[in-house]
């Protein structure tokens, strides 16, 4: 059966819209928790989640029940229409960022991260009469439809389409493991600020006018820690710095949660734990647990007020479907119950210590970190620096081919890559995961590298 879905797979199928990372393409045939199965029966463990849109564990009994009542209920209804768990999801997450920051705001929903972040480019392009010219950093990555590749770092997604508006202006970002020789991670932060700064110092920078103080950019697009550029983690001062110089010459400061929102860095947002301010914030993935496609946006009154932004503005026909919305609800009460931020957090560190005691064993890891479930591994040669993204690929193999042993059990290890050199583990457990399996990751971690060197 497995070669003759590849088989139509290879024959029936876009290339275009996946990613084949091994050869032949891995097909799964059940999940549960923070595991999916293949057609024998093979457990394989999943440290990446979908992503992280799958925060809450494969199953989540509690979020099906609530979408099996959704479905008994009002399971479809055209968006021009209201229904109750719209408004109330809306609510509470204006209500949350408001009691946080101090700011009212509203909140607009779309399907897909990617479309969140084409959403976000019409309300900050409306409110800046039509600015098109965006900042964002080198090693970002917001989308690759046609407006969020424009503001992504990877030339590789805009090649063979040409560009939407223009292409943003890509400004450096603090990779603590990658600093110049000779500062602190705190230091180089602070240069990137300083040098960001300098562009308005005069008009002959290219962004600013001094006469009539006005900017030629509208908006930074910002992951607060990056998600595909490797889940690296900025210094705690940096976004105050910047957000200062943003501030102080009328720059709206774009926030982009698709990946880090929902807990994963033990904050609803990641932004939280920086003690910067949003002006929009987009997010998407987790909301719904991965089980239906919902995405939106905070944004401030004065941005997105129907007199500014008016219906019609934008249009999905399934955003804010009752499914997601009612998914995304119950997330919220959910995760609200509990300390769920300690939760992660503990969970967190107990990871990122086992992390510390692998790369004591091995000297091609070159450097862990994390922030909540949100973790990495840089994997480099014996030198402990050089990327060496031949064994990470090796190791992503080896995980998929489902023959690593535990407790006497076939077992396999589901990995991300990511970051610049292609040569980072980004790790997203699901934040339901068990000590248990964080115990077994370590040990599945530690006979995967093994036996990827060996080969």
């Amino acid at each position: 059966m497995t070669a003759q879905l590849l088989a139509d797979e290879a024959k029936y199928c876009s290339f275009g819209d996946t990613v084949h990372y091994v050869t032949p393409p891995k097909i799964f045939t059940g999940c549960d928790g923070s595991f999916m199965y293949d057609a024998e029966g093979t457990p394989y463990l999943d440290l990446q989640m979908w992503y992280s849109a799958v925060n809450f564990g494969y199953k989540n009994k509690r979020l099906e029940e609530v979408m099996k009542r959704q479905l008994e209920t009002l399971p479809q209804i055209a968006s021009q229409y209201l229904h109750p768990t719209k408004i109330e999801l809306a609510k509470w997450i204006a209500q949350d960022a408001e009691k946080k920051w101090g700011r009212p705001g509203r909140v607009h929903f779309n399907v897909g991260g990617a479309q969140a972040i084409e959403d976000s480019l019409k309300v900050v392009r409306n409110a800046s009469n039509g600015k098109s010219l965006m900042f964002a950093f080198e090693g970002g990555y917001h989308g690759r439809t046609l407006g969020a590749s424009s503001i992504t770092s990877s030339y590789r997604y805009r090649r063979r389409f040409g560009h939407f508006g223009d292409r943003a202006q890509f400004i450096p970002f603090p990779y603590p493991f990658r600093r110049p020789k000779g500062m602190t991670s705190e230091e180089y932060s602070e240069s990137i600020v300083r040098e960001f700064a300098r562009k308005f110092e005069n008009e002959y920078h290219a962004v600013w006018d001094p006469k009539t103080k006005q900017c030629e950019y509208a908006a930074f697009y910002v992951e607060p820690i990056q998600g595909t550029g490797g889940y690296v983690v900025p210094p705690a001062n940096f976004y105050k710095g910047l957000k200062k110089v943003l501030d102080e010459h009328g720059i709206l400061l774009v926030v982009d949660e698709i990946q880090m929102g929902f807990w994963r860095t033990g904050k609803l947002w990641a932004i939280e734990n920086f003690g910067v301010q949003p002006d929009v914030l987009v997010f998407a993935k987790a909301l719904t647990n991965g089980l239906n496609a919902l995405s939106g946006l905070w944004a401030r009154e004065e941005l997105i007020n129907p007199e500014i932004f008016p219906p019609g503005s934008t249009h999905s026909t399934f955003a804010a479907n009752p499914l997601g919305t009612a998914l995304g609800l119950e997330v919220l009460k959910m995760t609200a119950e509990i300390d769920y931020g300690k939760q992660v957090c503990d969970s967190g560190a107990y990871f990122l210590e086992g992390l510390k005691e692998l790369q004591k064993r091995h000297k091609e890891i070159g450097d862990v970190d994390g922030m909540g479930l949100a973790l990495r591994a840089e994997i480099c040669t014996d030198d402990g620096f050089t990327p060496n993204r031949g064994l990470l690929d090796k190791m992503v193999d080896i995980g998929l081919a489902g023959d690593l042993e535990y407790k006497g059990q076939k077992t396999g290890l589901v990995l991300d890559v990511g970051g610049y050199y292609k040569n980072v583990i980004t790790f997203a457990p699901s934040l339901e995961i068990s000590r248990a399996e964080i115990d077994q990751a370590m040990v599945l971690l530690d006979q995967l590298i093994t036996r990827a060197k060996r080969s």
